[in-house]
């Protein structure tokens, strides 16, 4: 049985279609194109694409963002673009030093940080803002906007919550790819290893559990496109033999099925729960528990290392604990002459 799929359906080329008339702006939608290449994995018509004030602000506020970013790295190399573009992955944008607290340091001393990071939220808040009102204007619900703001609520704990919590701009993230997962590493070891951070080890449940569930629905809608169980219209319309076969598919291996409704509903949970129990266990952290491994301990979350006594040091020439040894006087008769090259050469008589 033939059936179309992404290597084999067929792209038909129809007048470009502005989208849902939503008013008297529908005739002004412009920026539409083609794409064959856009065509092999999705629709093959690119645009329109409304920015609107908040989304042209939001991406003059990034590229400010970017742009102190970038020069401030190329400046770290003195200016030389191969060097730049080598070092890439180790240069950091630092933020302050601890001695400025949260006050507002010089430019080259956390200032073109502190800058960097207004603008970058600022265009994140802004995009945010894009995203929430182009949903009410469409009439869609706003769950994409919230999803958003999950990981928008991480993103502030690591830059702006927890530092202003902690008193200091240096407790927050450098600007930079391996300065970034350098902190990471150095965070979790300066508090007892991150591990044991029972939020931390909710947002890796949730991590996996919901790359499992976008696995799982995926592999079941391709395993029945071939009865159309990628045509979502016909699906909710009437819910032929795909629907049917994939439900008898789970029940069959795990007695149990998800609706075409809530299995979106638990990708969307599992993930937008990944980063707000993450940035809870983050936010916890330095503020209200300083070691995670003791805190582990104290709960009964983890084991306590067994006590190690300490082993007296041995002195090398009579075999015995340093401090039972009987002392050795180092005289002239006690070590024979040294002869050019050569070490001195103790006696014990």
């Amino acid at each position: 049985m033939e059936y179309q799929n992404l290597f084999t359906r067929l792209q038909v080329e129809a007048p470009l279609h502005p989208g849902l008339d939503l008013g008297p702006d529908t005739d002004k939608r412009s920026g539409m194109t083609e794409n064959y290449w856009l065509g092999k994995i999705g629709d093959a018509q690119l645009g329109p694409i409304y920015l609107g004030g908040t989304g042209i602000l939001s991406i003059l506020f990034g590229f400010i963002a970017i742009e102190i970013i970038g020069l401030n790295m190329w400046a770290s190399v003195n200016w030389d673009p191969v060097e730049f573009i080598r070092q890439l992955p180790w240069l950091a944008l630092e933020p302050p030093s601890p001695e400025y607290g949260l006050s507002i340091p010089p430019l080259n001393e956390g200032g073109w940080w502190l800058m960097a990071g207004f603008f970058l939220t600022a265009s994140i808040l802004l995009w945010w803002v894009r995203t929430y009102n182009l949903a009410r204007r469409n009439g869609i619900g706003t769950h994409l906007a919230w999803a958003f703001a999950a990981a928008i609520w991480l993103y502030l704990v690591l830059g702006l919550i927890r530092p202003v919590l902690m008193g200091s701009w240096s407790e927050a993230v450098p600007f930079g790819i391996f300065p970034h997962l350098d902190w990471t590493a150095a965070f979790s070891i300066r508090y007892g290893n991150l591990f044991y951070n029972p939020f931390h080890m909710l947002s890796i449940a949730f991590l996996y559990g919901s790359t499992l569930l976008f696995a799982m629905h995926g592999a079941t809608i391709l395993a029945v496109s071939r009865y159309g169980g990628d045509r979502e219209i016909d699906q909710i319309t009437y819910r032929g033999t795909a629907s049917e076969r994939a439900q008898l598919f789970w029940r069959w291996t795990m007695g149990f099925n998800a609706t075409m409704e809530s299995i979106h509903r638990w990708g969307l949970w599992f993930a937008v729960l990944t980063v707000i129990t993450g940035g809870i266990g983050i936010l916890l952290t330095g503020t209200v528990v300083e070691n995670w491994y003791l805190w582990a301990v104290k709960h009964g979350v983890a084991p306590a290392y067994p006590p190690i006594e300490a082993v007296p040091p041995v002195n090398p020439m009579t075999r015995m604990p340093a401090a039972l040894a009987p002392a050795i006087p180092c005289t002239e008769s006690s070590m024979t002459k040294q002869r050019p090259g050569e070490a001195f050469i103790f006696s014990a008589a």
